[in-house]
C-alpha cells in the first residue's frame, strides 16, 4: 500500500502567491524562463531557473547555476516570500482548466516506494536529466516543484476533499497568464490529516506517475543516497519524502501528443497514399481541419489537406497493452516502415506537438514548409496509462500530454 504522509510545507504569503508560483522548469527554456521573471523579484523561477539571473551564456547546468539557485532560495525565506508552516499538513490543488477543475492532494510521498514498485512508471528517464534534478534537490537541500501522481479513485478521499473545499476559502485563489485557474487549500486539522494518511496506507495499493518521471527518479535516488551516509538513519527523516500532488485517476485527461515530420523518405504524395491504404482507410476530408473522434482513428495534413485514417483489422492488437496504443500504430504501420523513421528519440525528421497547442499548429509547421506532413492522435486514456504500469510495461516516447501543469512555488518540501 501507499505511503504518503503531511509535511511541513515551505509556502508563499497569500499575497504574492500569483506572482511567486511559475510553470515547471522543464516547460521552458532559459530565454523564455527570463522574459517569463522580467521585472517580477519574487518569481519562483529565480530558484527553479536560476541562470536568469547569471550571464545570458552560461551553461544551465553549471555550478554557478546551482549555487545561485540556493543564494535565491536562502534569500526567498530571509525576505520572507517562503515561510515554513508551523506543523505537518497536507494541502488541496486544485486545477481549472476550460470549465473542468480537478482536485489534488499535495503530500510527501515515500522515496522507496518507488524503487519498490508501489509507484508505479510508465515512461524511461534519461540519466541526464536525472543527474540535473538531483543536483538541484541536494543543492537546496529540498523539493522544489512537485510530481503529478494519480491513483485509483478512493471515496472516501473524494468525501473529505468535496467537504473541505465546499465549506473552506481556499488560501489561494488566481488565474495564471495562460487562462488556467489555481486554488489552494491548507488542511490545519489534525485529524483530518491523519485519516487521510490512513487512507492512503489502506484504500490505495498503488500511485502512477502521471507527469515528472524525471523529478521522481531523482528524487528517489537522493533519498537513498542521503539513507545510505546517515549512520544513524532511523526512516522518519524528511529526506525519505518527496513532494507529490496526487490525483484521482476519474479526475484526468490527458491530452493528445502529435507528430510532424520533415520529409517523405523520398515518397510522392500519390505514392505514400497508396502505401497508407495498405494499413488505413483513408477519407479525404478537404480544408477544414479534422480531429481524431475514436481510438485507432488518425488525422492526416499533406498537401494542404486533411484526411481521416482509420487503421484498418491486423494493424493493432489490443489485447496487448502497447500494441493497443494508437502511437505504436503510427510508428509500427508508417513512420518506421514508409517514412524509415527507427529511433522517435534521437531522430532529427520527426518532432512532437503538445495537445494545447491545437491542430492549427499542425497545419502552420506543415503550410510553412518546416515540415511535410502531420498526424494527429487520438488521446490515450487514463485506463491505458495505468494497464501499461500495473503490467511494468513502458509507453513508446512522447505519447502522453497532461495540461494544466502543476504551478511551482505554491507548496516546497525541505529535506532537513
Amino acid at each position: 500500500m501507499s505511503i504518503v504522509k503531511p509535511f511541513r510545507g515551505l509556502r508563499p504569503d497569500k499575497k504574492i502567491a500569483d506572482r511567486l508560483s511559475c510553470l515547471p522548469y522543464d516547460v521552458m527554456n532559459s530565454k523564455e524562463a527570463a522574459q517569463m521573471a522580467e521585472g517580477n523579484p519574487c518569481s519562483f523561477l529565480h530558484i527553479t531557473r536560476a541562470e536568469i539571473d547569471l550571464d545570458e551564456n552560461i551553461d544551465p547546468h553549471s555550478k554557478a547555476v546551482y549555487e545561485k539557485s540556493i543564494e535565491n532560495f536562502k534569500k526567498f525565506q530571509d525576505e520572507k516570500y517562503l515561510v515554513k508552516d508551523s506543523k505537518p499538513k497536507f494541502y488541496i490543488y486544485a486545477q481549472t482548466m476550460d470549465g473542468r477543475t480537478q482536485y489534488g492532494i499535495a503530500g510527501a510521498a515515500f522515496c522507496e516506494d518507488y524503487q519498490n514498485g508501489i509507484i508505479k512508471k510508465h515512461e524511461l528517464t534519461r540519466p541526464d536529466k536525472e543527474d540535473d534534478r538531483m543536483v538541484h534537490i541536494k543543492t537546496i537541500n529540498a523539493n522544489a516543484e512537485p510530481v503529478f501522481l494519480s491513483y485509483r479513485a478512493v471515496p472516501e478521499i473524494d468525501a473529505i476533499v468535496s467537504g473541505i473545499v465546499s465549506s473552506q476559502k481556499p488560501e489561494y485563489d488566481f488565474t495564471s497568464n495562460d487562462g488556467f485557474g489555481h486554488k489552494f487549500w491548507v488542511i490545519d486539522n489534525d485529524e483530518t490529516n491523519k485519516k487521510i494518511e490512513k487512507l492512503f496506507a489502506e484504500k490505495v495499493p498503488a500511485l502512477y506517475v502521471a507527469d515528472g518521471h524525471h523529478r521522481t527518479a531523482a528524487a528517489a535516488r537522493v533519498g537513498l543516497e542521503k539513507k545510505a551516509q546517515n549512520p544513524n538513519h532511523k526512516g522518519n527523516e524528511e529526506y525519505n519524502y518527496f513532494l507529490a500532488v496526487i490525483f484521482p485517476d476519474n479526475q484526468l485527461k490527458i491530452m493528445d501528443y502529435n507528430r510532424v515530420v520533415k520529409d517523405l523518405n523520398g515518397l510522392s504524395e500519390k505514392d505514400f497514399l497508396e502505401k497508407l491504404s495498405k494499413s488505413f482507410e483513408i477519407t479525404n476530408k478537404g480544408k477544414e481541419v479534422y480531429s481524431p473522434q475514436k481510438l485507432h482513428e488518425f488525422s492526416m495534413y499533406l498537401g494542404g489537406e486533411w484526411f481521416k485514417l482509420s487503421a484498418r483489422e491486423g494493424t493493432f492488437d489490443d489485447s496487448d497493452p502497447i500494441g493497443s496504443l494508437d502511437v505504436t500504430v503510427l510508428t509500427k504501420q508508417v513512420l518506421e516502415p514508409l517514412l524509415d523513421i527507427k529511433d522517435l528519440r534521437t531522430s532529427k525528421r520527426i518532432d512532437f506537438v503538445g495537445g494545447i497547442r491545437g491542430l492549427n499548429e499542425l497545419k502552420k509547421r506543415v503550410d510553412s514548409g518546416e515540415m511535410k506532413c502531420a498526424f494527429a492522435l487520438y488521446p490515450v486514456s487514463m485506463e491505458q496509462l495505468l494497464n501499461i504500469a500495473d503490467t511494468g510495461n513502458i509507453m513508446p516516447p512522447k505519447t502522453t500530454w497532461f495540461e494544466p501543469k502543476l504551478r511551482s512555488g505554491l507548496v516546497i518540501h525541505t529535506l532537513d
